[in-house]
C-alpha cells in the first residue's frame, strides 16, 4: 500500500511541473545557483518552480550569503503571498511583474507565520534576499529583473519558459 501510494504521490508531482522536460536530459537541481541581475547588481539566485519547491522555500536556512536569494516562479501573474514558518533567516521578498519590473518590497521576520501579501495582482516572481538587501543596494520598485537570464536559468532547471507565458 505504501508503494502505491509513494507511486501516485509522484505520479501527481510530475503531473504538476509546469513543463518539466520528462526526458532523460540532466536537468540542474532546485540548490544549484544562477547569476541573475536585478537592478544591476548581480544576485547568486536558486529557483523554486515546482511545488514543492515553492513550498519548502528557505525553511531552515541559516546559510544565506548577502548575495544569494531565491526566485519563486510562477506560470501565470496573481497576487502573491509568503510567511515564515520555520525560517530563521530574516528577508526582504521582493514582488516582480511579468515584464520583470520589481514593484513591491516587504520585510519578513524568522518564523512569523503572518502572511506577506503583494498589493498587485500582477506579479509573477517572488525574489527573497536577506533583509535589507534591497536597500543596502540601492534597487528600489522599478528595478528589472534580466529575464533572459532568468530564461537560461529556467532551461537549465529543465523548464520551457514558454509554459510561464515568456
Amino acid at each position: 500500500m505504501l508503494g502505491v501510494l509513494l507511486a501516485l504521490a509522484f505520479a501527481g508531482t510530475l503531473a504538476g511541473c509546469g513543463g518539466a522536460k520528462s526526458d532523460a536530459q540532466a536537468r540542474k537541481p532546485v540548490s544549484e545557483y544562477f547569476s541573475i541581475k536585478v537592478g544591476g547588481q548581480t544576485v547568486r539566485m536558486q529557483l523554486a518552480v515546482q511545488q514543492l519547491e515553492m513550498a519548502r522555500g528557505l525553511m531552515g536556512r541559516r546559510d544565506l550569503a548577502e548575495d544569494q536569494g531565491m526566485i519563486f516562479v510562477y506560470q501565470k501573474p496573481a497576487r502573491m503571498g509568503f510567511y515564515m514558518r520555520n525560517t530563521p533567516t530574516p528577508l526582504d521578498i521582493g514582488y516582480f511583474t511579468a515584464d520583470g519590473v520589481l514593484r513591491e518590497i516587504y520585510p519578513m521576520y524568522p518564523h512569523d507565520e503572518t502572511t506577506v501579501s503583494s498589493r498587485g495582482k500582477d506579479m509573477q516572481f517572488a525574489l527573497e534576499m536577506n533583509q535589507g538587501w534591497f536597500e543596502r543596494h540601492g534597487v528600489r520598485p522599478g528595478a528589472r529583473l534580466d529575464l533572459d537570464a532568468l530564461k537560461a536559468a529556467m532551461k537549465a532547471r529543465g523548464f520551457s519558459p514558454k509554459d510561464y507565458g515568456w
